[in-house]
């Protein structure tokens, strides 16, 4: 008996690419992560990698891209239907959970800033920090100052975080996560 292997179409294995592709340059960053790991990982050949995305750097845009517009539609989703505090409440508290739960996308973003000396991938970090901040601005109506104060202790979450401080037991720890969850 013959078992036909169903054929994925381009954006299945580019989505998986991609998938792969966030895991490993978590792990090691734009430098240092392998295509040939990447393309073990989605289960296909390395040649087709470069055939779906032509250089590695193209690859890893396009991950940083996917990374903050999954951060957008999560804002999104949480959001939908607030307005003002109360959508920055629930934005914040849906960072929170994706920080402590699921610590790859907390990687990939700070690879991604750490990559920023490259003139290309900081223009993909600018353009999908900046959808976050204008999609936070235009739910929340919020002012400058509150919008810049509520960015400000989500990157000191990410600090928190990168530190595995979720639950710290230094007195210092517990004071700036506390802080993080006081209302903007």
């Amino acid at each position: 008996m013959v078992v036909a292997h169903e054929r994925k179409s381009k954006e299945a294995r580019r989505d998986e690419i991609l998938g792969a592709a966030l895991q490993v340059f978590a792990e090691a960053g734009l430098h240092g992560a392998s295509t040939e790991e990447i393309a073990r990982r989605a289960g296909i050949s390395q040649p087709y990698v470069f055939r779906l995305f032509g250089t590695k750097k193209e690859l890893y845009r396009a991950v940083v891209a996917r990374c903050f517009r999954l951060t957008l539609e999560l804002f999104q989703r949480v959001a939908e239907g607030k307005r003002g505090e109360e959508a920055l409440q629930a934005i914040g508290e849906a960072y929170g959970h994706l920080l402590e739960t699921d610590r790859t996308y907390l990687r990939a973003q700070m690879q991604a800033y750490a990559a920023c000396d490259d003139p290309e991938i900081c223009d993909v970090v600018r353009a999908g920090y900046g959808d976050l901040v204008a999609y936070v601005e235009r739910v929340s109506g919020a002012d400058p100052e509150t919008i810049s104060t509520f960015f400000a202790k989500g990157m000191l979450m990410n600090v928190i975080a990168s530190m595995r401080l979720q639950s710290p037991t230094e007195p210092w720890a517990i004071r700036l996560l506390e802080g993080c969850k006081e209302p903007v």
